[in-house]
Order: structure tokens, then C-alpha cells, then sequence
């Protein structure tokens, strides 16, 4: 698949086809989740539930026999790894024609997660229908859109900075490094919030969560974390598919961060 255009053309689906998935294309969700990878080694695992026979339903969806969940143990960086690895899966949903959106809260987690078969130790931070997209979406879709800014993103250079959080980064600057992050930029997120950002500096990108209250759970479980894992995976995809090598480290620059801004983790090219 080409992952660009993935990432171009993908938008959270909630209303879909009365058509079933063909079981071709199951198959091949199932053989290809048993192979993606994230930057930190952490294990996520997929299964793929008929909506009808688990009893799994979610009062923003329209017509959605299948679902998939993800499972992950609950370990450091296991929400960036996460969303790293549940966004290829999603890309990949794209490329076959099939639509998605993230959910983590409007549906009956205990169905799910007892579908899933969650074991000691795990977390299911959120899940997504699967179906082909209905060829007009639902009134409650479009309201749903409207309502989180669906179809906006934050500028370039409100998101993107060179050398520190003072200056802006404009396209033109970005240079080698440009597409990957109007990827970045692109990325899905929870109600739209985009808290991901960069700091180009000495030739790598330094990644950002710009924290927004209420994302944290007593615990310490941070949902926006899952977000700066599909941020990641959208710039290594561009990088891969421009034919680099996108490389990932946790080694903190030391730049001077505004408040709630926390750093995350740090990509070279080669």
C-alpha cells in the first residue's frame, strides 16, 4: 500500500455499507496485524469480533457488523506503542477500501473487552467498527464532524519549530523533513486536539505532547500519548515511503518546553 495516500484519504467513518466484510479482506487484516511492529518493542494484540455474535454495539455507529480491539500490556510508553501500532493497522484498512473510526468511549467497553478475552494486566484503550463506508454519511456523522472540527488542523507553524518552541517552523524551512510532518500534521487525534509537536533541530525531529487537561486517568494512563503514537507513525511512514530510513530514540535534546509540554521521543534520518 502506499501509506500517503492512506493518510490523505482516510476520515473516521461511522456509517457503513449493509454489506459484510468479504472474508478475503478479514484475512488479509489478520495476517497483516500479526506482523506490525511499533518503535518500542511492545506487543499489541488484534482480534477481529463479529458485532452480532459478541453483543457489541456503540450508539455512534451505523451498520458496523465487525469491530476490532487491540489489547496491550500496561507497561512505560505502552500508550505511544499503542497508537503506533493500531494507526497501521487503520492505514492499512484504508488501502483495502475499508472504513474506520477510533472509539473510546461510546460503546459497552465490559461486551468488548469480555469479547476480547482481556487478560490480567492488559488494557483496551479503544477499538473501531470495520465495514466499506455508506456512499452518503449519517445526519448524526456530519453533526459529529461539525461539532469537533473534523475537517481543520491547526498551521503548519503552530505545530512545528525550529531549533526551539520560539520559532516557528514554516514549510519551506522544513525542507527534506516537510512532507513527513504535513503527515504528522494530518493525523487523527481525540476531539481534534492535534497535541503533538516538533522541534527540528541538529538534523532529527523531537517530538511533543502538548498536554490538554482531562486526558489523564488517575493512574497515570495518558490517552493523548496514544495520539503522539499515531503522530510518529504517520512521519515514519512518510519518511519509509519517500525511501529513508526513519530512526526512533528517547534521548531529550534538552530544549526549554513551555508548560504542559512534555517530550516524548526523537526521529533521525537516514
Amino acid at each position: 500500500m502506499n501509506r500517503l495516500e492512506a493518510i490523505r484519504g482516510r476520515r473516521s467513518v461511522r456509517a457503513f455499507e449493509p454489506e459484510a466484510l468479504k472474508s478475503e479482506d478479514i484475512e488479509k487484516l489478520n495476517a497483516f496485524a500479526e506482523k506490525i511492529e511499533n518503535p518500542y518493542g511492545i506487543p499489541v494484540r488484534f482480534k477481529i469480533l463479529n458485532a452480532k455474535e459478541n453483543g457489541l454495539t456503540s450508539t455512534v455507529i451505523k451498520g458496523a457488523e465487525y469491530y476490532v480491539t487491540a489489547m496491550i500490556a500496561s507497561v512505560p510508553h505502552a500508550e505511544e506503542a499503542f497508537g503506533y501500532s493500531f494507526e497501521e493497522l487503520v492505514l492499512y484498512a484504508q488501502s483495502l477500501g475499508i472504513g474506520t473510526t477510533i472509539i473510546a468511549g461510546t460503546m459497552d467497553r465490559t461486551a468488548f473487552e469480555r469479547a476480547s478475552e482481556l487478560k490480567d494486566g492488559e488494557r483496551m484503550p479503544c477499538v473501531s467498527p470495520l465495514g466499506y463506508p455508506a456512499a452518503k454519511m449519517s445526519a448524526r456523522e456530519k453533526m459529529m464532524r461539525i461539532g469537533v472540527k473534523a475537517d481543520s488542523r491547526l498551521d503548519f507553524e503552530k505545530l512545528f519549530f525550529c531549533e526551539n518552541f520560539d520559532t516557528p517552523l514554516t514549510e519551506e524551512a522544513a525542507g527534506e523533513f516537510a512532507t513527513a510532518l504535513e503527515m504528522v500534521r494530518l493525523a487523527p487525534s481525540a476531539v481534534n486536539k492535534q497535541p503533538w509537536r516538533v522541534v527540528l533541530k541538529d538534523g532529527k525531529a523531537h517530538f511533543y505532547e502538548k498536554q490538554n487537561g482531562g486526558y489523564v486517568a488517575s493512574d497515570g494512563w495518558d490517552l493523548q500519548k496514544i495520539d503522539l503514537g499515531i503522530a510518529l507513525c504517520h512521519f515514519a511512514a512518510a519518511i519509509e515511503e519517500c525511501g529513508k530510513k526513519a530512526i526512533f530514540a528517547a534521548e531529550d535534546p534538552g530544549i526549554e518546553v513551555p508548560d504542559g509540554v512534555q517530550y516524548i521521543g526523537t526521529y533521525s534520518v537516514c
